[in-house]
C-alpha cells in the first residue's frame, strides 16, 4: 500500500531524467558538457536542481539527450509546482525552522526574513538535498555521523555544518559519474592497479586512472575541496543501491597521507559491507572499525610477506627508495609508514614525499 502523506509532496529534479537517459544512453558529463554553454558547471546545475530550464537549455537537451524541447520545459515546470507545493507544506507542518538551521550553500541565514526570504531559503534546502520535507532529511541526513565514515584528523574538530555540505557536494559530484555495480571483489581484484598508481607524480594522471578503475567496481571516485570548518579527508558512502561514492578532499595534499587515506576508505568499503552501510549506527571514531580500516590500508602500503624485510629497512634515502620500488610503491608512502611507526623522526626524509596545490589537483578533479 502507498503512503499517501510520504508521497503527497515529493518531487523528481529534470536532473533525475538527465541523469537516467544520460546512463542509458551512456553520454557522460563531458559529452554532454561540450553541448552547454557554461561546461560542466552547467551539466553540475543542472543535475542539482538549481538551474532552470529555458528554452534555449530545452533545445540543447532535446539535441544531446533526445526527447522535445516541450518535454524539457514540462518537466522544469512540473518540478517548479511540486517544490512550490513542498515549501508550502512544510510551513505548515511547523518544520520551517528546523529547515532553516540547514547548512545550504551561501551566505548563513540570519536575522529575521521576509515570508518571500523564508520561502526561498526552505526551497533552497529542498533542492540541495533533494528531499521533499523535515522528516526526510532527517531520515537521510540526521543520523549522519552513523551513515558515513569520515576520515578526520583528531587534531581538529570538525564543524557539523562545513562537513555536511563537503559530503552533499560529494554526492552531486558522484551523481555525474558512470559505474558499474558495486562489487567488493571487483574492487579487490583492482587493489593491485589501484596501489601501482602511487608512483605516478601528478594528479592529472593518476587520478583518472584512479577513477575509471573505482568505476569498474561501482565506485564513484570524488574529489571534493573541503570548505573552511571541514577537516575531512575521506569519506566513503552508499549513494544509490548499486553505487558507491568515495569522496576526497585532499586535506593534506601530500602523497603519504592521499593514498593512506584511499586505501583506509576501500578497507572500510570491502571490510564493513557496504550494501548495508548507511544503515550503521556506529559513531565514525569506532575502535575496532577503524583498526581495521587502518590495519587493511597499512597492508596495503607495506605487504604482509614483506614486512619484516621492512622492519630492517634503514633510515637513510637510498635504502628507502630501493624498498619502495621493490614494492611497487612511492617512496613518500614508505617514509609515511616509518615515521607512523617510530622507525624515522617526523621531520626526516620529508622531501621524499610528493607534494601538491591545488593548482595542480584541481584539472584533474573533474
Amino acid at each position: 500500500m502507498i503512503d499517501e502523506h510520504a508521497t503527497a509532496n515529493w518531487f523528481s529534479k529534470p536532473g533525475d531524467s538527465i541523469r537516467a537517459i544520460m546512463q542509458r544512453r551512456n553520454i557522460s558529463a563531458h559529452d554532454l558538457a561540450e553541448r552547454l554553454k557554461d561546461g560542466l558547471d552547467a551539466v553540475r546545475s543542472l543535475i542539482d536542481g538549481s538551474r532552470q530550464i529555458d528554452e534555449s537549455t530545452a533545445s540543447t537537451l532535446s539535441a544531446a539527450l533526445g526527447a522535445t524541447v516541450k518535454f524539457w520545459l514540462k518537466r522544469q515546470e512540473n518540478f517548479d509546482k511540486a517544490v512550490d507545493r513542498a515549501v508550502v507544506q512544510v510551513r505548515e507542518s511547523g518544520h520551517e525552522d528546523l529547515l532553516l538551521r540547514i547548512p545550504a550553500p551561501g551566505q548563513k541565514v540570519r536575522g529575521k526574513l521576509s515570508l518571500e526570504r523564508r520561502a526561498a531559503e526552505i526551497r533552497k534546502r529542498l533542492v540541495f538535498y533533494n528531499v521533499p520535507d523535515a522528516e526526510s532529511w532527517t531520515g537521510r541526513y540526521g543520523r549522519l555521523v552513523g551513515e558515513t565514515d569520515y576520515r578526520t584528523s583528531k587534531a581538529f574538530a570538525s564543524k557539523e555544518d562545513a562537513t555536511l555540505l563537503w559530503l552533499r557536494r560529494g554526492e552531486l559530484e558522484a551523481d555525474m559519474i558512470q559505474t558499474r555495480a558495486w562489487n567488493s571483489g571487483n574492487l579487490m581484484d583492482r587493489l593491485r592497479d589501484i596501489r601501482r598508481l602511487s608512483m605516478i607524480r601528478h594528479p592529472q594522471l593518476f587520478l583518472p586512472r584512479l577513477r575509471t578503475l573505482c568505476a569498474e567496481a561501482g565506485v564513484a571516485l570524488v574529489v571534493v575541496k573541503a570548505p573552511d570548518g571541514c577537516r575531512a579527508s575521506g569519506a566513503i558512502r552508499m549513494v544509490d543501491p548499486d553505487k558507491a561514492m568515495l569522496l576526497l578532499s585532499f586535506r593534506y595534499k601530500r602523497d603519504d597521507q592521499f593514498w593512506f587515506t584511499v586505501f583506509h576508505e576501500i578497507g572500510h568499503l570491502v571490510l564493513h559491507k557496504a550494501n548495508t552501510f548507511v544503515d550503521d549506527d556506529a559513531l565514525p571514531g569506532d575502535p575496532d572499525r577503524e583498526n581495521e580500516a587502518n590495519e587493511f590500508a597499512a597492508e596495503c602500503v607495506i605487504p604482509a610477506l614483506r614486512e619484516s624485510e621492512f622492519e630492517r629497512v634503514t633510515p637513510k634515502r637510498d635504502d628507502i627508495v630501493r624498498f619502495s620500488v621493490s614494492i611497487g610503491v612511492a617512496p613518500g608512502l614508505t617514509v609515511g609508514q616509518m615515521q607512523h611507526r617510530g622507525m624515522l623522526e617526523p621531520d626526516k626524509l620529508n622531501y621524499l614525499k610528493r607534494t601538491w596545490d591545488w593548482r595542480q589537483i584541481n584539472p584533474a578533479t573533474v
